[in-house]
C-alpha cells in the first residue's frame, strides 16, 4: 500500500498596496496638473502661476471662473493619475471583488494625496498664497512696533492749524496715514473724527488743497479702501471654498478611476 502525499503550493501573499503604482500615478497627476495650470494661466483662467507664487483674483466673477477651472483641472489630472495607479498595481489572487474595489479606490486616493502634497511642497501652498494675497489688502500691520501708534498720536498734525509740509518727513507722513487706513479697513472698524481731521491736515499740508477738499479726499479714499478690503475678503472666501471643492472632486475622481483601472487589470472590465 502506497501513501500519497499531496503538497499544496502556497503563494507568497501580496501586499495590499503597490507603492510603485501609487507613485507613478501621483507623478502623472502632478505633471498633468502643472500643464493644465500653465495653460490656464495663459488663458487667464487659473488662480495661480505654476512657475511662481499664487495670485488671487480681483473680482468675485474672476474667482468663480478660476474656481471652476481649478476644479476641472483637479478632476482631469486626478482621474488620469488614479487610473494609472489602479492599472499598474500588482495582482491580488483570490481577493474578493469588494475587497479589490476598496483597495483600488485606496490606490487612487493615495495617488491623489501624494500628488497634492508634492504639489504643495514644490509649487507652494495655493491656500497660503491666496490667503497672503487677501491679507495684503486688509490685514493689520502684524508685528509692527507697539509704540508706533502712540508716536503717530504724539506727532499728529494739529487739525486746527494746517502747516506747510516742506520741513516735514514725507515718508513718515505716508507711513502714519497707511497705518491709520490699515486699521480703518478691518471688519467693524472705522476712522475716528480725530484721525480724519489729522489725515485731512496732512493731505492739505502736502497737496495745498483747502481743508474742505482735503476732508472730502480722505472720505473718498477711506471708502474706497474699505470697499477694496471687503472685496478681497469675499474673493478669498470664495476661492477657499472652490479649493476645497476641487480637492474633494479630485479625490473622488482619482478613486473611481483607480477602481476602473484595477478592474481592467483583473479582467473584470474589457474594452
Amino acid at each position: 500500500m502506497v501513501d500519497t502525499v499531496i503538497v499544496e503550493s502556497e503563494q507568497t501573499p501580496r501586499p495590499a498596496i503597490s507603492w510603485s503604482a501609487v507613485l507613478a500615478g501621483a507623478a502623472v497627476s502632478g505633471a498633468l496638473t502643472l500643464a493644465l495650470l500653465a495653460l490656464g494661466a495663459g488663458l487667464g483662467f487659473s488662480v495661480t502661476n505654476p512657475w511662481g507664487g499664487a495670485a488671487a483674483p480681483t473680482t468675485t466673477k474672476a474667482a468663480t471662473v478660476a474656481g471652476i477651472y481649478l476644479t476641472v483641472t483637479a478632476v482631469l489630472a486626478s482621474a488620469v493619475g488614479g487610473y494609472i495607479a489602479g492599472r499598474l498595481r500588482h495582482l491580488w489572487p483570490g481577493v474578493h471583488h469588494d475587497e479589490a474595489f476598496f483597495r483600488d479606490t485606496a490606490h487612487g486616493v493615495a495617488a491623489w494625496a501624494v500628488a497634492t502634497l508634492a504639489g504643495a511642497w514644490l509649487l507652494g501652498s495655493l491656500a497660503s498664497g491666496v490667503a497672503g494675497g487677501v491679507l495684503s489688502h486688509h490685514a493689520p500691520m502684524a508685528g509692527r512696533d507697539a509704540s508706533a501708534e502712540f508716536t503717530d498720536r504724539l506727532f499728529a498734525y494739529d487739525a486746527n492749524q494746517t502747516q506747510t509740509g516742506a520741513a516735514r518727513d514725507y515718508n513718515s507722513d505716508r507711513a502714519a496715514a497707511g497705518r491709520m487706513l490699515a486699521r480703518a479697513v478691518l471688519p467693524g472698524a472705522t476712522l475716528t473724527d480725530d484721525q480724519r481731521a489729522t489725515l485731512a491736515a496732512m493731505v492739505s499740508a502736502r497737496t495745498g488743497l483747502p481743508m474742505p477738499d482735503a476732508q472730502r479726499r480722505v472720505t473718498i479714499v477711506e471708502n474706497d479702501a474699505r470697499a477694496a478690503a471687503d472685496l478681497a475678503r469675499r474673493v478669498g472666501m470664495q476661492i477657499s471654498f472652490w479649493l476645497v471643492a476641487a480637492m474633494l472632486a479630485g479625490a473622488l475622481s482619482a478613486g473611481l478611476a483607480a477602481w476602473e483601472g484595477g478592474a481592467v487589470r483583473d479582467g473584470r472590465i474589457r474594452y
